[in-house]
């Protein structure tokens, strides 16, 4: 038999180049297709492909890798790795310094500078930045600038060199450079389970990845108690405020790939140092019990809230005792004569209610005369010269119930004045001026904001929570208005007859329609269609045309004002990521003449839509907050800082290494939308969406809308929607603990 030998492959091959764009990113998996320029390219730029993420246009790289032939796109360089280096030509230098790289620093001072000093200019910053001075048009304050941002971006670049090396992305070494300085190499390499708690967008995985980087044991027991914290961290994101101990224990097993015998000595070490909290959780009449096991935020806050709760109900104070002994066959036909309306019976039983009972709960679907109610109500309220207090989780749903009533209204947080770290300037100590307070929009309102409200509330006030207990629960933790209605503590109205009016609305008929399991109407209506595509790629470019095309030219709707889109999940052909994408380049598109900036697999526009990821207290007068809506104004490279205009008109500044906290919004999930409503909605349901297809989130989408639905997608994908009940209860207690005193 002859001996034959195995090709060795040829060894990685180094290309120098300074990165001109980056054509496409992908957030998830890093892939990164670039143009990239070489000195002895000439003109024509080179095609790179690989793991790039977090590299940025200007900066001069060093990439290792493999030259390859595309069938279709030709010769590429494909890169295993890279490291920034620091460009040594004029023109370079150019490029680089005018990316934005350096705050201080914009295009036309990259000119100036370079001009003045040439290719010297980088050892001038580096070396003798006092000598900047000399380059027309810099004082000693912005040369100061430039420095402190030349040394920030030495100590960076060594923080990334190190995470790199274990695993972590370039802008998520930015973070934890911020979060802990020069502090950061060491922290990482002491106890790399902090950074899941400590860097927001570093969770539990990528703090193991680092973890077992440096060495520590895969059976270690830090790593098992921090796995069990992340598996309750991931069911509180799922909506869960517990998980049953034996789910826990089964759970964390999957994740942590450890034995279960491992993981039970671990939970008893976690609860001992209160890390976790056990209890025993009522579950039915006999005394059967749930072995209970919370973080503590949750725990703390849904055993508060039930506290509160009770408090306000037996309170002996009323601050509208005027109503207890109201004559309501004068108070009803002076009400009418006010609004001109008459109140159904459901709708007076629920008037009544609120304002005699400290707590009450109105729930009902739309066209059921839930805002004519609440209006009511506050006119009342009003007419006794009440405090009266609107509330909604949304600046949009905020809006919406001051024009409903003619009152100020205001989100949760900005009401309660919500500081860094999450506490509030109103609380029991030092409560609300208020004695009616009213919550809209109730059932996206969690556990944590629920009980942040209530101990504000003064004693004596009364309480009316409003909310279409059939939509999605919260995103956060906590199901509280379904719990709520759960409760024979709490008193409530569910109004439940559609008025004539709305009878004539396909969005309202078409709601209750498959909210009671039956297949929507969709033709004979003049706000409601369907286009039906079978294929997902199919259906997102009916949705992109029908947003760009046929909605703005048939209604005279904006399609970026007016228009949402509304998808099932994010991931998919036809998913709010890939929407995203499409609807920028159709609405938003690239233009040579303005600043744009790339983070991660997104490139941020002025004009375009966008939505905030995460509570930032830090931001604006009283905080930014997980899914406030706006629309960036203006791209600075120089300050490398882009503004956006929120809906609730604050203007916001985002530093370049913040971006990761804003996503583009022209398509979000339903989920986010909760509480918000628009002119249009644009729906796409496809099969590829198959496990999130369920009724209650296909009627949360249709109730958003004003104007106009339009549902773009497969007949099969929607008769699943409207077959599939809800996902189930959530694992949550409250109803108990208000139940059981």
């Amino acid at each position: 038999m002859p001996y034959v030998t195995t090709p060795t492959p040829p060894p990685p091959a180094v290309l120098e180049a300074v990165l001109e764009r980056i054509t496409y990113a992908n957030d998830e998996t890093g892939y990164t297709v670039a143009r990239v320029a070489t000195d002895r390219g000439g003109a024509d730029l080179l095609t790179v492909v690989g793991a790039l993420l977090g590299a940025q246009a200007g900066e001069s790289l060093r990439l290792t890798g493999r030259w390859r032939s595309h069938p279709k796109y030709g010769r590429q360089f494909e890169v295993e790795s890279y490291t920034t280096v620091l460009p040594a030509t004029v023109q370079g230098i150019r490029r680089y310094l005018g990316s934005g790289m350096i705050k201080g620093i914009g295009p036309v001072m990259a000119d100036r500078m370079v001009e003045h000093f040439g290719t010297d200019i980088l050892r001038i910053i580096e070396e003798e930045p006092k000598r900047l001075v000399e380059v027309p048009g810099l004082g000693p304050k912005r040369t100061k600038r430039i420095g402190d941002a030349w040394e920030e971006q030495k100590a960076i670049k060594e923080v990334m060199v190190f995470l790199q090396g274990v695993g972590v992305s370039t802008s998520l070494a930015v973070r934890v450079y911020k979060q802990y300085g020069d502090a950061s190499v060491d922290t990482v390499r002491r106890d790399p389970y902090r950074l899941a708690a400590d860097v927001w967008g570093i969770g539990f995985k990528t703090a193991d990845t680092i973890a077992q980087a440096i060495g520590i044991p895969h059976d270690s027991p830090e790593r098992i108690k921090a796995g069990l914290q992340y598996t309750l961290s991931e069911a509180a994101d799922n909506g869960h405020c517990f998980l049953p101990e034996p789910n826990l224990v089964t759970d964390a097993e999957k994740i942590l790939g450890v034995p279960r015998e491992l993981i039970v000595p671990a939970l008893d070490e976690l609860a001992a140092a209160e890390g976790v909290v056990r209890e025993p959780i009522p579950r039915d009449e006999e005394g059967a019990t749930i072995p209970a096991v919370y973080l503590v935020p949750f725990h703390r806050a849904e055993r508060s809230l039930a506290r509160g709760l009770h408090e306000l109900l037996d309170a002996k104070e009323d601050r509208l005792k005027a109503f207890a002994d109201v004559e309501w066959e004068k108070a009803l036909p002076w009400l009418r004569k006010r609004t001109g309306t008459d109140l159904a019976a459901e709708q007076e039983e629920a008037v009544k209610l609120a304002l005699t009972s400290r707590v009450a709960v109105l729930t009902g679907g739309p066209g059921c005369g839930k805002s004519f109610t609440v209006r009511s109500v506050v006119e009342l309220a009003a007419a006794k010269k009440a405090k009266i207090v609107l509330v909604a989780p949304t600046g949009r749903a905020a809006k919406r119930l001051a024009e409903l009533t003619g009152h100020e209204a205001a989100t949760v947080h900005r009401l309660l004045q919500l500081q860094p770290g999450g506490d509030a300037a109103y609380d029991q100590d030092n409560p609300l001026d208020a004695d009616l307070i009213v919550v809209d929009e109730s059932s996206m309102v969690d556990l944590i904001l629920a009980n942040k409200l209530v101990k504000a509330i003064p004693r004596g006030a009364h309480l009316l929570l409003v909310g279409d207990v059939d939509q999605l629960p919260s995103v956060g933790a906590g199901e509280v208005l379904a719990d709520l209605l759960a409760s024979a503590a709490i008193p409530r109205v569910r109004l439940t007859k559609i008025f004539r009016q709305a009878q004539q609305s396909g969005i309202v008929v078409n709601a209750h329609r498959v909210n009671s399991g039956d297949h929507p109407h969709t033709s004979g209506y003049p706000d409601f269609f369907l286009f039906p595509c079978e294929e997902q790629e199919e259906a997102a470019e009916t949705t992109v045309d029908v947003i760009a095309n046929r909605i703005p030219r048939k209604f005279g709707l904006d399609p970026r004002r007016d228009v949402q889109v509304l998808a099932p999940m994010h991931r998919g052909a036809a998913g709010a990521g890939a929407l995203n994408a499409l609807l920028q380049e159709a609405l938003t598109p690239h233009d040579d003449s303005r600043p744009e900036r790339r983070y991660g697999g997104r490139v941020f526009r002025v004009g375009d839509k966008v939505t905030q990821l995460r509570n930032n207290y830090d931001k604006g007068e009283a905080g930014v907050f997980n899914g406030t809506v706006g629309v960036v104004t203006k791209v600075s490279l120089e300050d490398q800082s882009l503004t956006v205009l929120t809906d609730e008109d604050e203007s916001i500044d985002y530093a370049f290494d913040e971006l990761d906290e804003l996503a583009h919004a022209y398509a979000i999930t339903i989920h986010r939308s909760q509480g918000s409503e628009y002119p249009a909605v644009v729906v796409p349901l496809t099969t590829g969406a198959w496990t999130m297809l369920r009724r209650n989130l296909l009627y949360t989408g249709i109730t958003r809308a004003k104007k106009l639905v339009v549902l773009v997608g497969s007949r099969r994908a929607l008769a699943a929607a409207v077959r599939t009940a809800g996902a189930g209860r959530r694992h949550t207690a409250l109803r108990q603990r208000l139940d059981h005193r």
